[in-house]
């Protein structure tokens, strides 16, 4: 690649924003051009504006950068924006960036769920990439936008895939045990989550129950015909915060279509490594899922940084008196389910030719 390609982040100041700007500052194929937040933020360096929470400092040329407000178009040319603005605002600022021409690669839910917008997670369905054709036709747009699902969804979603397309998967039953960072900051309140779980997370079990059946199901037609027939799987799901700072837990039972035992599934999940075109690039884990067979792993103390912060971990695969499986895994809420997820995809949009190189 002769130059880097420019981006900018929307809601920059923010936790999953400063994710991004940690992974793009030395990021291979890309390079920050612009940083974006609210009004309150806009025309400040970005050093003073963000409450910085990553363990490495600022890097030195995004510090001195001025905060833009997020809105199109920006006074500097870009070609991939990374959205992690509240969902609130996000919806229109976001289709007016993809109508202006850019590429928006979204960590908000806005937009997951619509039709035309692909969902992805690349190792598993790369191929809906081809949503974009649809997308753009429909909607008279020059650019486009791709989501990341939920954060729950992004490591449930890796440890089914390979079972799915071996065995089948009918049912699953999921409960969470989510970190406090993916509250954001500053997030719950300390009096709320310490020594505590609190059984409740808003829009949380509905998100985990749909987006895992876009994600599974299988991309129909071709160019502007294409769509997505979702995998017939029942999610039952059961979300809950407890007081770990990063890395969400889930502990899930697994209906097959074609039973399995535990060394079957076990032996599918070691030899899976995904989609094809998702192996190269640069934020691909050389193994998307790893499995422990350690009786008290996965653990997010221990297990959470495998391949930097973007392998799911499962652990305990044994039978399940009601359904067929059961097993536990451990995926990095920021990395994998946010920040790092996204960036997986902007490089996909590169390698698959909708972003020109250099």
């Amino acid at each position: 690649m002769s130059a880097k390609i420019p981006v900018g982040i929307l809601g920059a100041t923010g936790t999953v924003g400063q994710k991004f700007v940690r992974l793009l500052a030395e990021h291979p194929w890309f390079e920050i051009a612009a940083v974006c937040a609210s009004e309150a933020s806009a025309g400040r360096p970005y050093g003073e504006a963000a409450r910085w929470r990553e363990p490495a400092p600022i890097p030195e040329p995004v510090a001195r950068m001025l905060v833009r407000p997020a809105t199109p178009p920006l006074e500097v040319p870009v070609r991939i924006v990374f959205s992690a603005l509240d969902a609130a605002v996000a919806r229109p600022i976001e289709e007016g960036f993809a109508a202006a021409g850019v590429y928006v690669v979204t960590n908000t839910r806005n937009l997951r769920m619509d039709p035309d917008v692909p969902l992805l997670v690349p190792e598993v369905n790369a191929d809906h990439l081809a949503l974009l054709h649809v997308q753009q036709r429909a909607r008279g747009w020059r650019g486009g936008v791709v989501a990341n699902p939920n954060c729950s969804t992004a490591a449930l979603v890796l440890a089914l895939a390979p079972l799915h397309q071996a065995f089948g998967v009918t049912r699953a039953f999921v409960a969470t045990m989510q970190a406090v960072s993916g509250a954001g900051y500053p997030g719950v309140a300390s009096l709320d989550i310490v020594g505590n779980v609190i059984p409740h997370i808003g829009g949380e079990e509905e998100k985990i129950e749909t987006e895992t059946r876009k994600i599974l199901g299988a991309l129909a037609g071709e160019g502007d015909a294409a769509g997505v027939t979702e995998a017939d799987v029942v999610v039952s799901a059961h979300a809950n915060r407890v007081p770990v700072i990063d890395g969400h837990t889930e502990v899930v039972s697994v209906g097959l279509a074609r039973r399995a035992t535990p060394e079957e599934a076990v032996a599918v999940l070691r030899d899976w490594t995904g989609h094809a075109s998702v192996r190269g690039l640069p934020s691909s884990p050389a193994r998307p899922v790893e499995v422990d067979e350690r009786a008290d792993r996965p653990q997010p103390r221990l297990d959470l940084e495998r391949g930097r912060g973007m392998t799911v971990t499962v652990g305990r695969v044994r039978p399940c008196r009601l359904l067929d499986l059961r097993l536990a895994l451990l995926g990095h809420n920021t990395l994998r389910g946010a920040a790092g997820a996204a960036v997986q995809n902007a490089e996909l949009l590169v390698a698959q030719g909708w972003v020109p190189r250099g």
